[in-house]
């Protein structure tokens, strides 16, 4: 029988959020702060936010049990399959110890052809980990990165304390769901948890999915966050929401990387364009979902634009490509600190021949690996954007 000791659930031992809600039984994580959650009124952006990719608790202990009891909120998409319980991942000294998940919790029910959003109340639960190494370690225990998590109490049978800073840098990112982790395997091999833990940097993700739209909220809250390193991947979300124009695109692109540059002057900042996505090459968005494969358990996207419209200024992911290099190309003539990342660099034509999206958006947990190891070994290492001494 343990001797458990219960252990406040403190920002000091939360690495990744923005910030930590105080809720009736525990806390939870946000991505967002208040005053950009005030801001808007989106169901899906909401539901994104509280999402906790990348965030973790990170604890030097000696302690070989850990439990940590949670309230979980599940998604339920009308006419789609179930989807399968969230990960957690917990790290010993870096390294992969185990996964586990919780069952239960709030269900939150989704249906994307009217737009909808319902919640369904249900039970907490707890995961739990043993048999740790015997020792002072540092533990990492990552939130399902697709999965709202409220935190109500950590325990463990020896004292707990924040683990000390390493000195690493820290890389703040804002993309789409596909940086936010959609359809990686567990929390710490999404794509950019991968790219952050071979480059050595502490990772603040921002990947918002289906909410990567230029919002001036999110904008500040990228400004108002210490960083040494920040990366925005911009492109496939304006097309699959069908958001804005032509016209509207690049002086909203100006004005995101202005308010960025308000409190990062001097900071490495990279844009990354749109990874391949065949659907929406040339095709202008909204993606809607496409059920005709439901049977088979295979929920798909397709392009619902016409081609032609390109005309009238809809966006693809061609024309964002375009637009984003020749921005980063302008604004560095004054701006030796700005980067540029053609997108299909990480996950291009031969990827998708090899490793095809299988929803048609969304890469698998190969391709999140493989962009991952892309991403650092282009980005981090010598000579790249974020290599040593560029911060």
């Amino acid at each position: 029988m343990n001797d458990w000791i219960t252990t406040p659930l403190s920002p000091a031992l939360v690495r990744g959020a923005l910030e930590l809600e105080r809720t009736a039984r525990g806390v939870l994580p946000h991505r967002l702060p208040a005053r950009a959650r005030a801001q808007f009124s989106d169901g899906q952006l909401a539901m994104a936010e509280s999402q906790p990719s990348g965030v973790r608790l990170v604890l030097r202990t000696r302690a070989t049990a850990i439990e940590l009891d949670t309230l979980p909120t599940k998604r339920e998409y009308v006419g789609a399959p179930p989807r399968p319980d969230g990960v957690y991942d917990l790290l010993v000294d870096g390294r992969l110890f185990g996964q586990a998940s919780v069952t239960g919790g709030d269900t939150l029910v989704v249906d994307m052809t009217a737009g909808t959003f319902e919640t369904r109340p249900g039970a907490p639960g707890t995961v739990r980990f043993t048999d740790l190494p015997e020792g002072p370690k540092d533990v990492e225990l990552w939130l399902p990165h697709d999965e709202t998590t409220e935190l109500l109490a950590l325990r463990t049978d020896a004292p707990v304390e924040p683990a000390a800073d390493r000195g690493r840098r820290v890389w703040l990112h804002h993309g789409s769901s596909i940086s936010h982790g959609s359809n990686a395997a567990s929390p710490s091999t999404t794509w950019p948890a991968l790219a952050a833990s071979l480059g050595g940097v502490e990772l603040v993700n921002l990947g918002l999915g289906g909410s990567a739209l230029l919002d001036p909220f999110t904008a500040r809250a990228m400004r108002d966050t210490p960083a040494d390193l920040i990366s925005v991947k911009i492109g496939i979300n304006l097309v699959n929401a069908d958001l804005m124009r032509l016209r509207a695109f690049t002086p909203a692109v100006h004005g995101f990387l202005d308010t960025l540059r308000e409190g990062h002057p001097r900071t490495p900042l990279l844009v990354v364009s749109p990874i391949l996505c065949p659907i929406h090459e040339d095709t202008p968005g909204p993606s809607v979902p496409d059920f005709s494969d439901i049977a088979a358990g295979r929920l798909r996207f397709r392009a619902a634009g016409d081609p032609a419209e390109r005309a009238a200024g809809k966006l693809t992911l061609n024309v964002i490509r375009e637009g984003l290099a020749r921005i980063v190309a302008q604004r560095a003539a004054e701006d030796p600190y700005l980067h540029h990342l053609d997108g299909r660099e990480l996950y291009g034509e031969a990827d998708a021949a090899e490793l095809p999206l299988p929803d048609a958006l969304h890469p698998d947990a190969a391709s999140h690996r493989r962009i991952g190891e892309r991403f650092a070994a282009s980005v981090f290492t010598e000579g790249g954007p974020f290599g040593t001494g560029k911060a």
